[in-house]
């Protein structure tokens, strides 16, 4: 046994030295955490003071292709340089107690900065890398533009890659500091910005003007080079899939001879559940389930609350794949993650 247990061991030396597993590496005075599977870069949890909110930026597949748009972080030609405030990957809500969580960034005129709110990351809780599995929790505050804080934020991340596939685990609780009223509002929750060629070929293209002022010309259509694709769990295809809800969406397209699939699941747990999905063919891909009147007028206002000391916890998985993925594996998924984090 004894010479069992040493070669385990070192198999599994072995495997960390040839950078094996998923690994989760704190760089607090960059203000980032990196983490890669097999040694390759996957994603980096960053809390910028160019940011009004931490962010994962940027998410990249096992063969490399980049999924997120660079902008404003990263900026890359040809690409739009519209809403400064999608970055990455990240949660948060255009309307709690009347302040504007979503919305926010630089490009704010100082007439309406007292409108807005920020995300304060805190403090990293716990890193941890493994074999299967790398893990994070970090600690935020939602404070508003009259500096008054009215949320306290704990992020749980599991990151993990497998096959082709690689996947992020979000567990995000919330405990209200003050009453705390989630008004319908389409701005919401967890929202990302993907890669120009994710965008659909719909969309139209144009002039953009950042906000230092710089224009950038986008192609729109058939002269882009657009490729993205919605599909949802309920059957909803390309643009129409805005508005509808489901268990899951799914944008899929290409770039050069690769394919890519980015997925969210929504958890039947999670307040509003089956969500609904604000994507968008310019680019974001969002799950927002705390809006409901703003996505159907027939229905009425959800206008979620929170009363003072009591917490919601939100569940999400963000899959990507190097492939087009079958509605029959992703509903597989969804059902798989519908057991966890019960």
């Amino acid at each position: 046994m004894a010479g069992a247990a040493m070669m385990l061991l070192t198999a599994i030396g072995l495997k960390a030295e040839r950078g094996e597993g998923v690994t989760v590496v704190a760089h607090e005075a960059e203000r980032r955490v990196d983490v890669t599977v097999d040694g390759k870069p996957f994603t980096s949890f960053i809390w910028p003071t160019t940011l009004k909110k931490p962010t994962l930026f940027p998410l990249i597949t096992d063969e490399g292709t980049t999924v997120t748009r660079g902008y404003p972080l990263e900026p890359r030609p040809g690409e739009r340089v519209d809403h400064p405030h999608h970055a990455g990957l990240w949660f948060n809500y255009g309307n709690v107690n009347g302040f504007d969580f979503w919305n926010n960034s630089d490009a704010i005129k100082p007439e309406d900065r007292p409108k807005m709110g920020d995300v304060v990351f805190n403090k990293i809780l716990s890193a941890q890398s493994g074999q299967n599995q790398g893990k994070l929790e970090v600690a935020s505050t939602w404070i508003t533009g009259e500096g008054r804080p009215i949320l306290e934020q704990t992020t749980r991340y599991v990151f993990s890659g497998h096959d082709h596939q690689r996947t992020i685990d979000l567990i995000i609780t919330l405990r209200a500091l003050d009453r705390a009223v989630f008004r319908d509002d389409k701005e919401g929750l967890l929202g990302m910005r993907v890669a120009r060629w994710l965008e659909s070929p719909n969309e139209k293209g144009g002039s953009f003007t950042d906000a230092s002022g710089r224009v950038t010309k986008v192609e729109g259509g058939a002269n882009g080079e657009a490729t993205g694709v919605y599909r949802t769990s309920e059957g909803v295809r390309g643009d129409a899939a805005w508005g509808t809800r489901g268990r899951w969406c799914a944008l899929t397209g290409h770039t050069g001879d690769r394919t890519v699939t980015i997925a969210i699941f929504d958890h039947p747990e999670n307040p509003g559940y089956p969500t609904y999905w604000h994507a968008r063919g310019y680019g974001l891909f969002a799950a927002n389930p705390l809006g409901k009147s703003i996505f159907d007028p027939k229905q009425t206002a959800f206008n979620y609350t929170l009363e003072k000391g009591s917490s919601a916890t939100f569940r999400y998985r963000v899959a990507v794949y190097s492939s087009a993925e079958e509605a029959s594996d992703l509903n597989r998924e969804a059902d798989a993650f519908a057991k966890s984090y019960k």
